[in-house]
């Protein structure tokens, strides 16, 4: 079955950076756009980035454009969010995401805590 997990959250000074990882498998990864979104308590989830199948076009909510950039490598069936410069506003739990013949796929997420 499909499983995604994610790793690399934790506590970061505000202007730290942190890379999150998402573990995939149980279905062909490199065939797939990946996604990470993002939820803060009492939040809605929101879209963070996506990158296509073969790791070309990418795109960004425009909040993290600058500091956040995501990449992937087939070979290791991940994909990764690399997060600059955070802020306090950063602070959420990080999820993955894969939409598979209509069907959304998430991680369990992991935790990022931007405080000094």
């Amino acid at each position: 079955q499909v499983q995604l997990v994610e790793s690399g959250g934790g506590l970061v000074q505000p202007g730290g950076s942190l890379r999150l990882s998402c573990a995939a498998s149980g279905f062909p990864f490199s065939n797939y756009a990946m996604s990470w979104y993002r939820q803060a308590p009492g939040k809605e989830r929101e879209f963070v980035a996506r990158i296509s199948s073969t790791g070309g076009p990418t795109n960004y909510a425009d909040s993290m454009k600058g500091r956040f950039s995501i990449s992937r490598d087939n070979a290791k069936n991940t994909v990764y969010l690399q997060m600059n410069s955070l802020k306090p506003e950063d602070a959420a739990v990080y999820y993955c995401e894969t939409r598979i013949w209509g069907i959304d796929y998430w991680g369990q997420g992991t935790q990022v805590t931007v405080s000094s």
